[in-house]
Formats: structure tokens, C-alpha cells, sequence
């Protein structure tokens, strides 16, 4: 390609003040041609329509300047002609109409063709200066919200790009393959309220055979938030890979997350770590939804958080329960958007709601997967709509009889 040849006639900005005058009649043209130059503005002329579509063609001005009455075609016609272009830049031009008529169906014809205003003869300079400097000044304001919105096609389109790039990310970390447990049975429930969340689980086998599920909740959303969550999951791994407690390597991933974002970056998280021999759980939570067992007689148990968010204080408390989970239990870990769905009278779901809708879908002797849908599926019902208003995220143990 020749970076030397002219650019399309598309691509040619016309000048700020570059006016197109069409006018049959020379005497009459060449004055007002003058005149207008003389206020300051470039003039271009032109005697009939097909030069004059020629001219526009080759270079689009500014501003269009037409008398309505020229042979072969009239300045109604002309005017539909330039609307009809393919090109934005001849399409959109402001085409003013000079008439010596002052009849509605003129006018009214002229509007419906396309023209932006009209200027009667005889012609006032002063007010044609000053109608020509309006449509001049539209025309660049047009110009720049075209501008500003094509710039904010690209940023969405580049967001979009990066909200992508981020979901295939995250899809990356959050565990696909169930761990196989004899003896239990295990499900998992992941929705972000976009295409990415900072909601984040996983379960790692520990070296003496039990098994350390975790779930996390990290603030914010988008590709951020996946890059959060992406570090959540190596620091879990790293403090998991040090000890077998729950409320030690919660006080591990503490640390980390505090020498790296000094306070300024926040997690609820919840660990249990499992002998799925004896069903002997330990817990330890910082400020994320209690544990919940749903029990064999159909009552439901809770484990809260003991100590602050992670990443809040760079010394963190520790802090263990134990649970005994017997067959036909289910443990579950959820994080806080199954509490933000409010129904139709606005009230938010609250935990013992929650508990109650955990009794009632724990009833059936199903596998995990069916209990959490049943779940998921009350809550959403009692938001009486489509979608959560937060990232939603759950993992359920069940106990085989």
C-alpha cells in the first residue's frame, strides 16, 4: 500500500468553516460567495446539482448552501439525493435551503427531504452568518459525541476482550472434576453475577488421607476479581501444603494476603478440613457464612466465623470447631450472595430461611448434586426472579447411609 496516496473521500475531514454554495444564478452566487468569505468562511461554489454532487464527492464540506429553485433538479430533490449517500460524511452534511417562497409545502417538503434550516431572500447576512456558525458548531458537536461513542465501542469492545480473557482464567481454577470420596458424595454450585466473581472453592488431599475443603469470597468483580481469586488459590495451596490445620492455614493465607496488599484488599473465607473415615470435620472461618449441617433428624446446625475477614490485620487470630457429621448428613459451604436475593416486599433472605430451605431439600436421600440444586432453586424463588444480585457459590458434603 502507498502511505503517500490521498485517503478516500470518507476519510477527508472538511474544514471547520468550508461551505458548499449551489445557486444556478452566478450574479447571485458570486456575491453571496463574497460576502461569506469576507465573514470568514471558505466558499466553494457550484452552478447546478450533478456539479455540485461531483464537488461533494471529491471533497464533502462542512456546510451545504442550496437555492431551492435550480433547473433539473430542485433543492427538495438535491437535498434527498445527498441523504440518500452511503458515505456518513456526505449523508450527514447540514444542508441550508435559500427560498424566496414562504409557503408551508415548500418548507414542509424541504424538512421531510432532509434540510437542517431555511434562509429566505432577501438575504439578511448577519442572520445567514449567524445560522451557518449554529449549524456549523451542531455539526462539530455531532462530530465529537461520534467520536466519544466510537472510543467507548472500543473500551467496551476491549473490556469484553479482557472479561473473557478472565472468565477462561478463572474457569481455569475452579475445580471441574469432583473428588472421589468412598463413602460420600460431593457437589459443587458456582454462578458469577457476571462473567467473572470473586466468589472461589477448591478441596486439597492433605498427607494423612483427610481431605481440606475451602471456599473463599474476595471483593470486587470482573477481570480483577479473577486475578484475586487466581492468588487465593495458590496462597490456599501454599498454607495447605504447610499444615493440616483449618484455622492455621487460614492464619497462613492472613499473612500472605496482608504483606502483599497491606489492608487494602479483603477475603471472607471459610475451611474444613474432612476424615471422611470417621466424618470427624474441623473448622475455622474469618468472616464468611457460617458452616451449615443439615442433620439426619431435619434440623440444621451452623458453624460461625470466629475471627475477621482475611487480609484485614496482618496478625490474625486462630480459631477451630469440631463437627461430627454422621451418615445422611450433609455439611455445606456457601458464600454471602444466597443472603443478598430480597423478594418482592424487599425483604432479605435471612439465615434461618436459609436453614429452613437447606432442611427441607436435605429431606431427600439424593445425591449432593440434587440437594444443592433444590437449594439453589428455593432461593431463587424466593427472590421471585431471574438471577442473584450477587456472585453465588457452594459446596456440599453429603454422608452416605
Amino acid at each position: 500500500m502507498n502511505n503517500h496516496s490521498p485517503p478516500p473521500a470518507a476519510a477527508m475531514l472538511p474544514a471547520e468553516r468550508d461551505v458548499l454554495l449551489i445557486d444556478d444564478e452566478a450574479f447571485s452566487r458570486g456575491i453571496l460567495s463574497r460576502a461569506l468569505e469576507a465573514a470568514g468562511f471558505l466558499c466553494r461554489q457550484c452552478g447546478d446539482g450533478e456539479t455540485g454532487l461531483m464537488e461533494i464527492e471529491r471533497r464533502p464540506p462542512a456546510l451545504l448552501l442550496l437555492d431551492l429553485f435550480m433547473p433539473e433538479q430542485d433543492g427538495a430533490e438535491f437535498c434527498a439525493r445527498v441523504r440518500r449517500n452511503a458515505d456518513p460524511a456526505v449523508a450527514q452534511i447540514p444542508i441550508l435551503i435559500i427560498t424566496g417562497l414562504s409557503g408551508e409545502d415548500q418548507e414542509v417538503r424541504c424538512l421531510e427531504a432532509g434540510a437542517d434550516d431555511f434562509i429566505s431572500k432577501p438575504i439578511n447576512l448577519p442572520v445567514l452568518k449567524a445560522r451557518l456558525a449554529t449549524h456549523l458548531r451542531l455539526r462539530a458537536m455531532r462530530q465529537q459525541l461520534e467520536q466519544q461513542n466510537a472510543e467507548l465501542a472500543e473500551w467496551r469492545a476491549r473490556l469484553e476482550r479482557d472479561l473473557e480473557a478472565a472468565r477462561l482464567t478463572q474457569q481455569a481454577i475452579i475445580p471441574q472434576r469432583l473428588p472421589a470420596l468412598p463413602g460420600w458424595d460431593v457437589a459443587a454450585h458456582y454462578q458469577p453475577v457476571i462473567q467473572v466473581g470473586g466468589d472461589v472453592y477448591d478441596w486439597l488431599p492433605l498427607a494423612d488421607g483427610r481431605l481440606f475443603f475451602w471456599i473463599a469470597d474476595a471483593t470486587g468483580h470482573g477481570a480483577a476479581a479473577a486475578l484475586l481469586t487466581s492468588l487465593t488459590k495458590l496462597l490456599f495451596r501454599h498454607a495447605a501444603a504447610l499444615s493440616q490445620s483449618p484455622s492455621e492455614i487460614l492464619r497462613l493465607v492472613n499473612r500472605d494476603l496482608f504483606q502483599i496488599f497491606k489492608g487494602r484488599s479483603l477475603m471472607t473465607a471459610l475451611g474444613a478440613v474432612l476424615d471422611p473415615r470417621t466424618g470427624h470435620l474441623r473448622v475455622a472461618g474469618a468472616g464468611h457464612p457460617p458452616l451449615l449441617v443439615a442433620r439426619a433428624d431435619g434440623t440444621v446446625d451452623g458453624v460461625r466465623s470466629q475471627v475477621p475477614p482475611l487480609g484485614l490485620v496482618e496478625d490474625q487470630a486462630a480459631h477451630e470447631d469440631e463437627v461430627q457429621v454422621a451418615p445422611g448428613e450433609t455439611f455445606l459451604l456457601i458464600t454471602d450472595g444466597f443472603y443478598g436475593l430480597a423478594n418482592a416486599d424487599g425483604d432479605r433472605l435471612e439465615l434461618s430461611a436459609l436453614r429452613d430451605f437447606l432442611a427441607v431439600a436435605a429431606r431427600d436421600e439424593g445425591k449432593a448434586s440434587d440437594l444443592l440444586a433444590a437449594l439453589v432453586a428455593r432461593v431463587r424463588a424466593y427472590g421471585g426472579r431471574d438471577g442473584f444480585p450477587d456472585d453465588i457459590a457452594a459446596v456440599a458434603v453429603r454422608r452416605r447411609r
